[in-house]
């Protein structure tokens, strides 16, 4: 009973908290009822939120521009906003810039490309982000490790915009476009100062945005074109920038800014080979297990047959070329003939009318800085940055080539010298050995100053040289007009070619051996080289009856057979495969300027070099060298009485001893020097990589630098010449320093610059390695034969001023190599070889007799290596 009673409060009890929770309830929804119906009387009173600017609103004062990205200009401020679409966003673009016009000191002028990138927009919330993503690595997509394609790989965001405006109907977004561009934010125009760089050398000053402008928009369904004006201020500006610059206080860069649609997706990529030279987009292949993993396309066209089963058929678009209006009418045919005469490399790859040439007419509404033109222009700077430079752009992803210039100077044309070779003679007199910090900023310096194509500048003085020649020879007019056409047919050739994707072959001019080239016949309109992309030497004869051409008058073999690699429509690999199997033959060897030996101490084989010419470049040398000697003796009566001055005898006696300085560098390059082929392991009519210069042509190299560089009366005039060197004056033009002829410091730098090469730490340590795989001249023999060229032919007599300099030179040049700046980078046989020769030396110049200048010179020499010895010990 007691249980049944206690069960009866429970359930009591339970219903009565049941009806109370229920009640509590119902009342809670009563009062939030309640609550919400106050609240919504409250949002009544509240006043509407303002809605923000349209588009409509916000450019209502510009006009618009419509095109690939749709452009607001203000008409009354001039100020940019940009229309990005919906179906514009998460899409890849390209981007290109160009110089308009700037000026040459600071390395940006007229037609020169800065380079193209790829970019996509994206929204992330209220602003448009323009992105560049990484495109130097592939991943294999069907490769799990593709997953991981974005570890450690770092895209830029090159710019962001806060969205001012939305369309959401239409899709679109307005932004401002102001910061994108009147700042450098999509290429950098103003080069950062680099390692080394001196104080007072000439640079831009700040981006002044006040007084930057956009001076042209040009818009089209597939590219948008805006060509900005940066101003750059300094007010305490050091360095004057030139008379090119009017003030240098506030310098105006113009720079074209393209942005494309990106290519569709039909491009067929063809990958790089050693054994060709292209210019390349480089990427490795994340997902490869290859020893190599390099993936790199080369640059070149999209060339398609109009009817794909046909040997020979025509492009469906060629490759079109303008002449600019700018161009000198009686130029323009051998230009032509320039262009076209790539037709005949285009028609072994299986194409008849690959390049088309136009010109541009006086009327023409399109500017040469379209990217959709692709122009030989010419401009006639103040200080010519080059003489012809032939660039192009790519799709980064591809290698696609999009579109290209050529850009021409006039002056090259001339008879003018628009530089003199300055040589610094405390520079040349520790042979201008350099650290490894200082090689590392130099390399920093180049990188960033770009390397532009020197033929120009290599033509120019070639074709001064053969007009040196001609006229003392007593040539007619119409002989030097035919040199002068040969030689702007032969840099048209060449820059072409580096539009059509190839790079220097600095290896090509050993094609034909110096009796062919001396046989006018033989060479009549022909290549004088394996390929026009070298930067070779003029071909001029001794003997004058058997003169025949001076310059290349068609492309050369190698360069049909790269064109036939880079644009054939291969069937099969194995086509392909057979045609680079070809490259072992002596007409297809290449080397570009990785490999050339211009500079001291740089590469190795010395058939890679420039100003050479012909199989035997030692014997073509000597040549070269004897001709100038032999018309040095009379240039005083062939140029000294003609003109209003002195000017054309100076240029003629400047120009004569540079080809043999020219000749002399090609010469050193034998001694140390080791033969390189690229050929594929097993490759038929392959050698092995590596094969030393022969003891017989090291030897016959170092007997020509005893003889024609280093001898008492090498690069000697006669005296009543020097007399006779004057500059013509102007104005106040002799104020920076007196305008005497600087003979001996002119010789001393011809001198020396051979000196640092084969005094460089990076030949002497090569002279000792390769005596482990074939080199025969030791480097103990090599040392004792420069010590007894320096010294012997007068150690017992009278020593010249001309031999007094060299030798302290040379001594100076040992002395550094054990006690030096950059002495760290000499290996120790070096060192040992120098202290001996310097040893030797003393006691050369501890023996008396001689004048008394060359007593002085002698003891001069004694306490230079009395004190340096000191210091080893």
């Amino acid at each position: 009973m007691k249980a049944n009673k206690l069960s009866l409060v429970k359930v009591f009890c339970s219903l009565f908290l049941t009806l109370a929770f229920l009640g509590v309830q119902d009342m809670n929804a009563q009062f939030w009822k309640k609550k919400k119906k106050e609240v919504k009387k409250e949002v009544k009173k509240t006043p509407p939120k303002k809605k923000g600017k349209s588009i409509k609103d916000l450019t209502k004062s510009s006009k618009k521009i419509e095109g690939l990205f749709t452009i607001y200009q203000d008409t009354v401020t001039g100020s940019l906003k940009l229309l990005v679409k919906k179906d514009q966003l998460d899409k890849d673009f390209i981007y290109f810039s160009q110089i308009a016009d700037g000026i040459a000191p600071i390395g940006s002028f007229r037609g020169n490309y800065m380079g193209s990138s790829v970019f996509n927009i994206k929204k992330y919330f209220n602003r448009i982000e323009f992105i560049a993503p990484n495109t130097s690595f592939y991943f294999d997509e069907n490769n799990a490790i593709s997953k991981s394609s974005e570890a450690n790989i770092s895209d830029a965001v090159v710019a962001s915009g806060k969205v001012l405006a939305e369309d959401e109907k239409e899709g679109q977004f307005l932004i401002d476009a102001d910061g994108l561009f009147l700042s450098e934010t999509f290429t950098r125009v103003k080069n950062p100062r680099f390692p080394g760089q001196s104080p007072f050398a000439f640079t831009l000053g700040r981006l002044d945005k006040t007084k930057s402008k956009v001076n042209e928009i040009k818009n089209y369904p597939e590219n948008t074109n805006i060509k900005t004006e940066y101003v750059y201020s300094n007010p305490s500006v050091l360095g004057g920038g030139g008379r090119e610059v009017t003030d240098g206080r506030n310098v105006s860069i113009k720079v074209f800014h393209t942005f494309m649609n990106m290519p569709e997706d039909d491009y067929e990529t063809r990958l790089d080979d050693p054994r060709v030279g292209y210019f390349t987009t480089e990427t490795n292949d994340m997902t490869s297990t290859d020893v190599v993993n390099y993936r790199d396309f080369i640059h070149r066209w999209k060339l398609v047959k109009k009817n794909p089963n046909a040997t020979m058929s025509d492009p469906v678009t060629p490759i079109t070329w303008w002449i600019e209006n700018t161009t000198p009418v009686e130029f323009r045919e051998t230009i032509k003939e320039g262009v076209l005469a790539w037709n005949k490399a285009f028609e072994k790859a299986g194409f008849n009318n690959a390049m088309v040439v136009k010109v541009q007419s006086d009327t023409a509404k399109w500017d040469a800085g379209d990217v959709r033109y692709n122009v030989l222009r010419w401009t006639s700077s103040p200080n010519p940055p080059f003489g012809g430079y032939g660039p192009s752009f790519v799709n980064p992803r591809t290698g696609e080539i999009l579109g290209a210039d050529i850009m021409l100077e006039y002056v090259h044309f001339t008879n003018r010298v628009y530089y003199d070779r300055v040589f610094d003679n405390a520079a040349a007199l520790n042979l201008n050995i350099l650290t490894a910090e200082e090689e590392k900023a130099k390399f920093f310096q180049n990188k960033q100053n770009h390397l532009y194509c020197s033929m120009g500048h290599l033509m120019h003085e070639n074709t001064l040289f053969g007009q040196t020649v001609l006229a003392a020879a007593g040539a007619s007019d119409l002989e030097m007009e035919g040199m002068k056409k040969e030689g702007m047919k032969s840099l048209i050739m060449h820059e072409v070619g580096h539009t059509l994707g190839l790079n220097h072959n600095m290896k090509a001019s050993q094609l034909f051996s110096p009796e062919q080239l001396a046989d006018a016949d033989f060479i009549k309109g022909k290549a004088l080289t394996g390929s026009v992309m070298d930067y070779a030497g003029i071909n001029l004869t001794s003997d004058r009856s058997k003169q025949g051409q001076y310059y290349d008058m068609a492309v050369g073999p190698y360069d049909v057979w790269a064109i036939q690699f880079g644009y054939t429509p291969f069937k099969t690999a194995a086509e392909k495969n057979a045609l680079l199997a070809q490259s072992t033959k002596p007409e297809l060897i290449f080397g570009n300027d990785a490999d050339d030996m211009r500079a001291p101490g740089k590469a190795i084989d010395p058939r890679v070099m420039i100003g050479d010419l012909s199989n035997d470049q030692i014997g073509y040398s000597i040549d070269r060298i004897e001709l100038v000697n032999k018309m040095m003796k009379d240039i005083k009566t062939r140029f000294g009485d003609k003109g209003e001055s002195y000017e054309q005898l100076r240029q003629a006696y400047y120009i004569l001893s540079g080809q043999s300085a020219t000749a002399a560098g090609v010469i050193s390059r034998f001694i140390g020097g080791v033969y390189v082929d690229r050929a594929a392991p097993n490759q038929q009519g392959g050698t092995q990589p590596y094969t030393p210069v022969s003891l017989k042509d090291q030897k016959r190299a170092m007997d020509a630098l005893k003889k024609y560089v280093f001898a008492p009366d090498a690069f000697t005039a006669p005296n009543d010449l020097y007399n006779y060197l004057a500059r013509q004056r102007r104005g106040y033009n002799f104020f920076g320093g007196p305008e005497d002829p600087k003979i001996h410091e002119q010789v001393l730098s011809y001198q020396t610059r051979v000196l640092a090469h084969i005094m460089h730490p990076n030949t002497l340590q090569r002279i000792s390695n390769s005596e482990l795989y074939g080199n025969k001249y030791e480097l103990s023999e090599f040392m004792t034969d420069l010590n007894n060229t320096m010294f012997k032919a007068d150690i017992y007599g009278n020593v010249n001023s001309f031999r007094q300099n060299l030798q302290a030179a040379y001594t100076k040049g040992l002395i550094g190599i054990v006690t030096g700046r950059a002495s760290s980078r000499y290996s120790i046989a070096a060192q040992s070889m120098a202290i001996y020769n310097l040893n030797t030396i003393k006691s050369w110049v501890s023996r008396s007799g001689g004048d008394t200048a060359t007593r002085a010179h002698k003891a001069h020499l004694k306490t230079l290596i009395t004190n340096a010895l000191k210091e080893i010990k």
